[in-house]
């Protein structure tokens, strides 16, 4: 087989894993960044136990989750950062007349809007609360988006006074652009998105709510954003 045959066989086996509505829902609910038992995932997609085990086994052997066992549960998460990424792409590939529906219930009204104003991609902030700081940090200087996404040296020296630890040695990208699937506009991901989100949660800015991934600004928050980057208090909510 030629290397060409051998990318298009590959490119074919990666879309025939996520093309199974029970397997898209798991890698979508897994976007929270944390691991979820197969019991959990079994009753977020709506099927059997025995049903998501053999879904969950296609996803591992195919590279897209991790799993570990703890006594009689089975935890898996993403594999990485990089899976994230592409699901989160593919989502926001997703026509928006195709996932536009009228909420059937309350809940999932409510549900809906805490996650269009803010939620977690992976371990980055996502939604109005995600584009707002990406927007805040661009008119500051402190982000540059005219060439792909990158830091400014003031960008960097504005996560260090915010107390904002950057891992400088990482592979991973310090800065990368995530287009959000709400708001059809790039967030910031990377190692900076990572670790501005994992303080903001650690400092209060930002709270989980509900069991997704929808996360809500704190009135600390509030104070802090609007001081940090001059966010109107009012975007935040």
């Amino acid at each position: 087989m030629s290397i060409k045959d051998a990318r298009a066989a590959g490119l074919a086996s990666l879309a025939a894993l996520v093309a199974d509505e029970t397997r898209a829902a798991c890698l979508l609910a897994l976007l929270d960044g944390r691991a979820w038992t197969a019991g959990e995932l079994a009753r977020h997609a709506g099927v059997a136990a025995s049903t998501l085990s053999e879904h969950l086994g296609k996803l591992v052997a195919g590279g897209l989750l991790t799993q570990e066992r703890q006594g009689r549960h089975r935890y898996v998460r993403l594999a990485d950062a990089r899976v994230a990424q592409l699901v989160e792409d593919l989502a926001a590939g997703v026509p928006a007349a195709a996932v536009r529906h009228a909420p059937r219930t309350l809940r999932e009204s409510s549900t809906e809007a805490a996650m269009a104003r803010g939620r977690t991609c992976y371990d980055h902030l996502a939604g109005r609360l995600g584009i707002a700081v990406t927007d805040a940090l661009t008119e500051r200087g402190l982000l540059r988006q005219d060439t792909g996404f990158a830091l400014t040296d003031a960008g960097l020296e504005w996560f260090g006074t915010a107390g904002i630890s950057l891992d400088l040695s990482s592979r991973r990208p310090l800065a990368r652009a995530c287009l959000d699937w709400t708001e059809r506009r790039a967030h910031l991901a990377g190692a900076a998105g990572a670790a501005l989100c994992r303080h903001a949660l650690e400092a209060g800015w930002c709270v989980r709510i509900g069991s997704r991934r929808a996360v809500k600004v704190t009135p600390s928050g509030e104070r802090t954003l609007s001081s940090l980057l001059g966010i109107p208090p009012s975007a935040l909510r």
